[in-house]
């Protein structure tokens, strides 16, 4: 009686270990809710690429708050891609296996200041101008890390931006930065990367010999092979209607008869609830007016599908649960029934992941 992801074992595990073949030095991240999965859960499979010999040994997390999630469970490095900041304490039993990710000159003096001998990697802004640090920066950057010497560089981290095209121009230009900054490195330097294809990581592969490239992966490594992901919902109630009838928290009545549906999954995993996608195009605008519209009167499609239909929603979902509206002459579910959902995974909260042996 819950919403449900289901996982064919067999077939992701196989996906997992192809993308870690192919990217060398691969960094899995697990952050957020886990792209569903949990972050405990990735920590977990990330550990076991790495006992089957994989390239992998370091696991990125988004925030530092999501550190205990994953410590326990995954004994490599542990890469924090949200800049450290002052206020963020220090955990000295995690010390030697943190690696911070540092955007400001004034936090690496005070990073500095807090840990002489802390892990640290550098980073850039790029023309995604979310964190990072300019050239002029970098070479800050530089003059204070000579002065102290047990502090460890892992090199550049660089965040590109997603669907703008190649990305070989701007990286290259960024290398150079970061090269003529003249950092201190007492072992070869790592540029942790993100949004690469795999042709342009061969290509800085090899310009940049004196350089390890890390692809930070997340989307394509856990959600890369959807035809192993099934989400499903319990049927939890079923009630005949007939037009007029009244139904629900508002008290909403049925355009004609039919049946109400009561499914598993509400506003509480995510259901009903819908980012911003950026689509820029005149028919992806026409389209999110239109729901509006639909909203308005009541009438929304729903992520629930019945025998390959997506159904409406009766009315806004609930904390928990969702009401759906099937029209007279539809097959009706049986309670316990479980249907098929299609979700954003990284803002949906599952009720149970069944991953099959």
């Amino acid at each position: 009686m819950s919403l449900t992801l289901s996982v064919d074992g067999p077939r992701w595990r196989a996906h997992l270990e192809s993308v870690a073949s192919a990217h060398p030095g691969i960094v899995p991240v697990a952050k957020g809710n886990g792209y569903g999965f949990t972050n405990a859960r990735l920590a977990r499979k990330a550990q076991w690429l790495a006992d089957r010999g994989h390239d992998v040994n370091a696991l990125a997390v988004g925030m530092y708050d999501e550190l205990p999630d994953v410590a326990q469970r995954w004994h490599g490095d542990l890469l924090v891609l949200t800049p450290w900041r002052p206020w963020v304490p220090l955990e000295p039993a995690l010390a030697h296996r943190l690696v911070h990710t540092v955007s400001r000159v004034a936090d690496l003096r005070d990073l500095l200041h807090a840990d002489p001998t802390a892990r640290i990697v550098l980073e850039r802004m790029t023309s995604m101008r979310r964190h990072g640090m300019a050239a002029r920066e970098l070479w800050e950057a530089g003059e204070l890390l000579r002065k102290h010497p047990g502090a460890r560089v892992e090199g550049l981290a660089l965040h590109l931006p997603l669907g703008q095209g190649a990305h070989l121009g701007e990286v290259t230009r960024l290398m150079n930065d970061y090269v003529a900054a003249e950092l201190p490195a007492d072992h070869r330097p790592a540029v942790w990367v993100s949004h690469l294809t795999d042709a342009e990581l061969a290509t800085l592969r090899s310009q940049y010999g004196d350089f390890r490239f890390r692809p930070r992966i997340g989307t394509g490594l856990w959600l890369g092979e959807r035809a192993a992901l099934r989400v499903t919902a319990t049927v939890l109630d079923v009630h005949a209607v007939e037009r007029g009838d009244a139904f629900g928290y508002r008290g909403r009545t049925a355009p004609k008869s039919g049946h109400v549906l009561v499914v598993a999954g509400g506003t509480a995993h995510g259901i009903g609830l819908e980012a911003p996608t950026g689509e820029q195009t005149i028919k992806a605008r026409a389209a999110t007016l239109a729901r509006g519209g639909l909203d308005a009167v009541g009438f929304v499609r729903s992520p629930y599908s019945i025998d390959g239909k997506q159904r409406l929603f009766a009315e806004p979902p609930h904390m928990q649960a969702s009401m759906l509206f099937l029209p007279h002459g539809s097959r009706v579910p049986e309670v316990g029934e479980d249907v098929d959902v299609r979700v954003r995974y990284t803002a949906t909260a599952f009720d149970r992941v069944v991953v099959s042996a």
